[in-house]
């Protein structure tokens, strides 16, 4: 085996669960630097979103993937978790199953939304930790790199990528549009200043939203934020009372505990005067107390809140999935051959070297016999030389390239290795 994933994802893990999964960028950091010394010489490249928690390790020859029982065990100890909980609920792939799963998640095929862009810079970002963390490796990057280029195929190939249809979209079409008619007139506070801000910032200016406040722990993200995109920012400290000002609350930071504690907000409603709130909280795990979408004129929405309007969205966009599907297919076959010939290389290196050694013998017998040859006539002799011997190993090497791509070539292998007397 050399590619293995064990996975959670949004459609088989309930949100607790994925809460206690999930992982911010440097616990993704430090569960890589312990696969680094758990499993020496082998790839690994960890997945963490709102909607899943996957890791890709690969490996080959002696030094092959781990068996995906004990990654499962290995995420399980990453997070404090018991193997026989997460057992059940967590997926597992290998070898080509692997590929098409990581090519259909960067086209946004697998999101909640469907063809959702973000999850694409979420790849990149999880391939940058890998690299930064040297867990990465000649597997994991064609891998990752070909994923790029499928959703990039998938994007300008289909019409899944004409609209900018993501998880902060729909939350503000479908979930606070449903509450406020206008957002002209509304303060919103917005928690976090990552990318998922940013973009739902962007969606709230189109619906009218002009009164913004960013509020975040690192402030100069905030201020940043803010410059950018036209809003106001405000401290960390400051945060109660945003919360008792606010008309439309957004999270979306990466932080491991809830950020709005119930007592927090209790303390902030106390100034509410009793206002409608709608807190659209789409972090994972989440930043927001459940308990306060229990208080009186508080709507409260999660990412698992979304899936039914993200359904409807996928089922107006499925005319598109065929083909894109069909990209998938294409791609994960193109990779696949890559990764068999990948595999005929130790055996393509002995031929070659094998009629190397044999011609750099017979020339130089013949040059003894031949002293009257000057070098020009010796190089013409060793030109001819080569060219026989590269057309003599064509076909076999093209026989190769073409049984890699229908499969590991394991038959024509062996046979090669019989007919020329090659080692393992």
């Amino acid at each position: 085996m050399m590619l293995a994933l064990v996975g959670a994802t949004h459609r088989t893990v309930p949100l607790a669960l994925r809460e206690r999964l999930a992982f911010t960028a440097e616990q993704a950091a430090d569960a890589l630097a312990r696969f680094r010394d758990r499993f020496p010489g082998r790839e690994g490249v960890l997945l963490s979103t709102c909607n899943r928690v996957e890791f890709y390790a690969a490996g080959e020859a002696e030094v092959a993937a781990p068996p995906v029982e004990e990654l499962l065990s290995f995420l399980a100890e990453c997070r404090g978790l018991e193997a026989a909980a997460l057992a059940p609920v967590l997926s597992r792939e290998h070898d080509e199953a692997v590929v098409r799963h990581l090519f259909s998640v960067a086209a946004g095929l697998d999101s909640m939304v469907l063809g959702e862009p973000q999850i694409l810079s979420q790849v990149k970002q999880a391939w940058t930790i890998a690299q930064d963390n040297r867990t990465a490796g000649p597997l994991t990057a064609g891998m990752f790199q070909a994923a790029l280029r499928t959703a990039k195929r998938v994007a300008t190939e289909t019409a899944l990528g004409r609209e900018r249809v993501s998880i902060p979209s729909v939350a503000v079409a479908e979930f606070a549009s449903s509450v406020f008619e206008r957002f002209d007139d509304k303060r919103i506070l917005l928690i976090g200043a990552g990318k998922m801000a940013a973009e739902t910032l962007r969606y709230l200016r189109a619906a009218g939203g002009r009164d913004v406040v960013i509020v975040n722990r690192t402030a100069s993200r905030a201020d940043d934020l803010a410059a950018r995109l036209g809003a106001k920012p405000a401290s960390f400290d400051e945060l109660e009372r945003e919360l008792a000002a606010a008309d439309l609350v957004v999270s979306t930071t990466g932080s491991s505990e809830p950020v709005v504690s119930l007592d927090l907000f209790d303390r902030a409603e106390a100034h509410r005067e009793g206002r409608p709130l709608v807190v659209l909280d789409l972090a994972v795990p989440r930043d927001f107390d459940p308990r306060v979408g229990e208080r009186p004129g508080v709507w409260l929405s999660c990412v698992d809140d979304l899936a039914e309007a993200c359904d409807a969205n996928r089922r107006s966009r499925q005319r598109e999935l065929p083909r894109a599907l069909a990209i998938v297919d294409e791609e994960t076959s193109r990779f696949m051959g890559d990764m068999h010939h990948r595999s005929t290389a130790p055996v393509i290196e002995q031929l070659r070297a094998g009629w190397s050694e044999t011609g750099e013998a017979e020339l130089e017998r013949l040059f003894r016999r031949l002293p009257h040859l000057d070098d020009r006539d010796r190089d013409e002799i060793r030109q001819s030389f080569d060219r026989y011997a590269a057309k003599m190993l064509h076909p076999p090497l093209a026989s190769l390239r073409s049984e890699s791509h229908a499969g590991p070539p394991h038959g024509l292998l062996d046979a090669l290795k019989r007919l020329f007397n090659l080692k393992d």
